[in-house]
C-alpha cells in the first residue's frame, strides 16, 4: 500500500454476527441451508472446496483472494460479469471455522462492495452424518446500482445461494478432491 491509499475498512459494525443469532435489524436476512451429502469425506470435501474458494471458483465467481485459505484478516474480491459489466465486491474475511463438526468462513464487505454486510459459507456433519451447507447474510444497499435494483438484490442472493450449494455439492461428491487442510 502507498501513502496516499487508506487502509479498506468494513462497511457494517456488526463484525462477526452472522455467527450469532439472531441476525442484526435494518438489513435483509437470508438463510439458506442445503443437504450435501452423507459422511466424514464428503464434510472435509466439503469443507475443503468452501475454505480454498473452490466452490466460488466452480460457481462462476472471480475470485482473488489474499490466502489459499479463508482466515480472518484475508483480503477477498469476488466479481460476477464480463468486461465492463463486472461487479466487484472487496471483502475481508471476519472469522473461520475448521471444528470436527463445522468448518467455513465469512466475509464482510469493505469499501467499494455493492452491498454492505456479511456472508457465511459453512458446511456442517450432523450427528446422523449427514453433511450440510448453509449460507447466512444480512445485507443492504451500499451503491447506487444495488439501491435501483431494489427487491430484485434479495432474489439474486438467494439464487446464489442455491447455485453454491448445488455446486458444492457435485464438489463433495468427487472422491479425486483432497481432504486435508495444509
Amino acid at each position: 500500500m502507498n501513502r496516499t491509499e487508506q487502509p479498506a475498512v468494513l462497511t457494517y459494525p456488526e463484525q462477526g454476527a452472522t455467527a450469532r443469532s439472531p441476525l442484526p435489524a435494518g438489513y435483509h436476512h437470508l438463510h439458506e441451508e442445503m443437504p450435501i451429502g452423507h459422511g466424514r469425506a464428503v464434510f472435509e470435501r466439503a469443507g475443503e472446496a468452501v475454505t480454498t474458494f473452490r466452490m466460488h471458483r466452480a460457481a462462476g465467481v472471480r475470485i482473488r483472494a489474499g490466502a489459499e485459505h479463508a482466515d480472518p484478516g484475508v483480503p477477498v474480491e469476488s466479481g460476477l460479469g464480463v468486461g465492463p459489466l463486472r461487479i466487484t465486491a472487496p471483502c475481508r474475511v471476519v472469522w473461520s471455522a475448521y471444528d470436527s463438526d463445522h468448518i467455513g468462513f465469512a466475509y464482510g464487505s469493505l469499501t467499494g462492495h455493492p452491498e454492505c454486510g456479511e456472508e457465511s459459507f459453512v458446511v456442517r456433519l450432523r450427528s446422523d452424518g449427514s453433511v450440510w451447507f448453509t449460507v447466512t447474510a444480512f445485507s443492504k444497499p451500499a451503491r447506487w446500482y444495488t439501491r435501483l435494483a431494489g427487491p430484485l438484490v434479495p432474489v439474486f442472493q438467494r439464487a446464489y445461494a442455491r447455485h453454491c450449494g448445488r455446486t458444492l455439492r457435485r464438489l463433495a461428491a468427487d472422491p479425486g478432491t483432497s481432504t486435508s487442510r495444509s
